[in-house]
């Protein structure tokens, strides 16, 4: 039995067979469509059924060597999947009790055939049925649960989630979305969810990440040609989507090949601008330079010495500054203040055709001229807003992955909401989830280095949306590498830590 999705070692977490699709992510919809599309080339679902059990049994029995293990089953595939695990458990020597919240003969289908080959007695799935457990196998709802919990199912989820015995949830804890992560009625925390073929939204969006616990992806044989029908656009952040497209340096290369940034500072914040151009250096960027108003200039030019710094004046004088063409990617937005002046800076380095990331001040400026700033954009631009000037900016509605989605679509550009669960969105509907971010990197100066992190791969020539999908990643690997305790200034120079080996196909 294989599994993938494991922590965040890539080497060991995606089934490296399956090169077009190793990161996708699938809704509940398009999972039922590809058991479908299995069964259709003669894989049988009874096998399907068989394996996942087994995969379950697997983990419970590593992970809890000892005491009894209660399986609760629904009337469907998810209890199906807990009657072959219960079984394969007993058989391996283990104590299993069975419990199930309808009688015999009112399973659907596989689950009813599982359950036939299940030699002991079914319980009722009540609250009382969980005492004399160590360890609870949640088999009740999977990923696809059409309405909220109710009735007896959402006393037994409640009760599961008080009662303090570690869990492990088929697929996901019964209760939550696999679509967005939401919990519909409860759910009960796990230590580790099993899940089949490929993860699922749900397990990487909030509330959802923080419900499954470890979730580990079974190879239950589903054949990974059915990806290429179904064609997900929804994936998992990680080196396998955009590490080819970082190409290697050349022995003939100069700063000037690999990009030189402007980013555009302000007049009394001046820290943002010095964190994003570090970020940008130690990311790769040949060159960075900062363009800040009078004030600002000093003491800009007594900092890193590897920034150069420029004023910044008059309309006239931002010409000047994005004049030279090899300046290929600006940042504006960080500690700029939000005032005309800055509508009128972001409006003109749009109007260049270079890439652009617009972030902080850059977004709020907007908040009333949403349209024509949507409208300016035609160039490759990635926008980075937290969930304030998120709502400032756009009028979407919807889970987390949908209103970025539909926020990219309305603004023509990558749209990065960021988050615990940040979310990257193409205006093609393409969209990736980043999940390897700590909580360590709550604090100021974060998103400024992650600014300067994606500006300074858009400059190494990256496409926008890889470089906000390799941005974020990275960030997060920084982030995890530095750990408790981390400032913004510790990130750059972790990110070339984060960053090394890979460069490159």
């Amino acid at each position: 039995m294989a599994f993938f999705g494991v922590g965040h070692d890539w080497a060991l977490a995606v089934d490296m067979t399956d090169t077009n699709y190793e990161c996708a992510l699938l809704s509940n919809a398009q999972m039922a469509r590809a058991d479908q599309l299995a069964t259709e080339r003669g894989v049988d679902v009874d096998r399907l059924m068989d394996e996942a059990g087994h995969a379950v049994a697997t983990v419970v029995g590593a992970r809890f060597p000892r005491g009894v293990i209660l399986v609760l089953c629904g009337p469907g595939n998810n209890g199906g999947d807990g009657f072959v695990a219960a079984r394969v458990l007993a058989s391996r020597g283990r104590q299993v009790r069975v419990a199930t919240l309808v009688p015999r003969d009112r399973h659907r289908a596989a689950a009813a055939r599982a359950l036939a080959f299940w030699p002991g007695p079914c319980e009722a799935a009540t609250p009382a049925a969980l005492a004399g457990s160590h360890v609870i196998v949640d088999g009740l709802f999977g990923a696809g649960l059409s309405a909220p919990l109710g009735g007896e199912a959402l006393a037994l989820v409640q009760a599961l989630a008080a009662s303090g015995r570690p869990v492990v949830a088929i697929d996901v804890p019964s209760g939550l979305d696999g679509d967005t992560g939401a919990v519909r009625g409860a759910a009960a925390r796990a230590v580790a969810s099993v899940t089949f073929f490929r993860k699922k939204p749900g397990h990487l969006l909030l509330p959802g990440r923080q419900l499954c616990g470890d979730v580990l992806c079974a190879d239950i044989g589903l054949p990974a040609a059915v990806l290429a029908e179904i064609k997900p656009q929804t994936s998992e952040n990680g080196p396998p989507l955009w590490r080819a497209a970082w190409a290697p340096l050349a022995p003939s290369g100069h700063k000037f090949t690999r990009g030189h940034v402007l980013i555009i500072g302000g007049a009394e914040l001046t820290g943002a601008a010095r964190l994003a151009g570090r970020a940008a250096l130690r990311v790769g960027a040949g060159l960075v330079t900062i363009a800040a108003p009078a004030a600002a200039v000093m003491a800009l030019r007594i900092g890193d010495p590897a920034l150069m710094v420029e004023e910044l004046g008059a309309p006239a004088a931002f010409d000047k500054s994005v004049a030279d063409p090899r300046r290929n990617a600006i940042l504006i937005g960080p500690g700029n203040g939000v005032d005309a002046a800055l509508c009128e800076r972001v409006l003109r380095a749009l109007g260049t055709g270079r890439g652009v990331v617009l972030d902080a001040d850059a977004l709020s400026a907007f908040s009333q001229r949403r349209d024509e700033l949507f409208a300016a954009i035609r160039g490759p631009v990635v926008m980075t807003p937290h969930a304030g000037e998120f709502a400032r900016l756009f009028s979407v509605e919807g889970d987390k992955l949908t209103r970025t989605r539909r926020a990219a679509t309305r603004s023509g550009a990558i749209v990065l909401l960021k988050g615990a669960d940040t979310v990257i969105a193409h205006p093609d509907g393409r969209a990736v989830i980043n999940a390897n971010a700590p909580p360590d990197l709550a604090t100021a100066g974060s998103g400024d280095v992650l600014a300067g992190t994606i500006v300074g791969l858009m400059a190494q020539k990256l496409d926008a949306f890889d470089a906000a999908c390799a941005g974020a990643w990275l960030h997060g690997e920084a982030g995890a590498l530095r750990g408790p305790g981390l400032i913004a200034s510790d990130l750059p120079d972790a990110l070339a830590q984060a960053a090394r080996g890979l460069r490159g196909a």
